[in-house]
């Protein structure tokens, strides 16, 4: 299938590594032109050197602290100036801590919150005058908590949730301008993230961490982890022409794993 993709140009958020990075990639693949960003330069400038070499599309990157509001200013300067468009912006952030309700002060509650919610309202705010100009997708990555919250992990079951009711609302202002809006949620996708928690979990339980996964597993009727570039197929046709008549949804990738309706 052709998703129609050459030449435009799209923001993804939190791409130097895992899904963000794998969505990239994609994007780069169907010959989109793509920022992507994230703290660490030298991360970024290596990860841009290896979609370069995929030789489908351009890849440039943008250092990039989206708790920052001016960082997120500049970023979507920075894309406008260089592509001279904005066509496609992915919303992505890294997971925040584990920890139960009565664990978790003030401060780790209000960084969760700019991490992982204010930064996706800022990242929009920013890019929707371009988005408007010719029809524009956004993709907001989320997780499964958002159907079924997770035991211990009260800030991303709190937050997570903030944005379907964000894009929900979103879907409905922004669909005069042809602008779509989806929101994606990852069960267990083979990340770095998954591993961190399969770790604490393990620590908890006292259980190795083949244990651990071998559980997971047990629950997922694929009995597997998926794969980053499964997750960042249903992205890329989120974000692609062959999307013309989805918005406002959620979309689970999970191999099955929630068993809610």
């Amino acid at each position: 299938m052709d998703l129609n993709l050459k030449g435009k140009a799209a923001i993804v958020a939190a791409s130097s590594q895992g899904l963000g990075f794998a969505i990239a990639e994609r994007l780069i693949r169907e010959g989109a032109n793509v920022v992507i960003s994230g703290r660490d330069e030298s991360k970024l400038k290596q990860k841009a050197e290896i979609l370069n070499g995929i030789g489908n599309g351009q890849a440039i990157y943008q250092k990039t602290d989206i708790k920052k509001s001016d960082d997120i200013k500049q970023l979507i300067t920075f894309t406008k100036e260089t592509f001279g468009r904005i066509d496609m912006l992915v919303n992505n952030a890294g997971g925040p801590p584990a920890g139960s309700f009565e664990e978790l002060s003030d401060e780790e509650w209000q960084a969760s919150f700019e991490l992982n919610l204010l930064s996706y309202i800022r990242l929009i705010r920013e890019a929707l005058p371009y988005l408007k100009q010719r029809g524009g997708k956004i993709v907001n990555i989320a997780s499964s908590s958002i159907k079924e919250p997770i035991p211990g992990l009260i800030l991303s079951n709190t937050f997570r949730t903030g944005i379907i009711g964000l894009s929900k609302t979103l879907a409905s202002e922004l669909a005069p301008y042809n602008v779509l809006i989806n929101t994606i949620a990852p069960g267990r996708i083979a990340t770095d993230r998954v591993k961190h928690l399969d770790h604490i979990n393990a620590a908890k339980q006292g259980l190795e961490i083949e244990e651990i996964e071998a559980q997971a597993k047990s629950a997922i009727p694929l009995k597997r982890y998926g794969t980053p570039e499964e997750f960042a197929n249903v992205a890329a046709f989120l974000l692609s022409d062959a999307n013309t008549y989805m918005t406002g949804s959620a979309f689970l990738v999970d191999g099955g794993m929630v068993k809610s309706i």
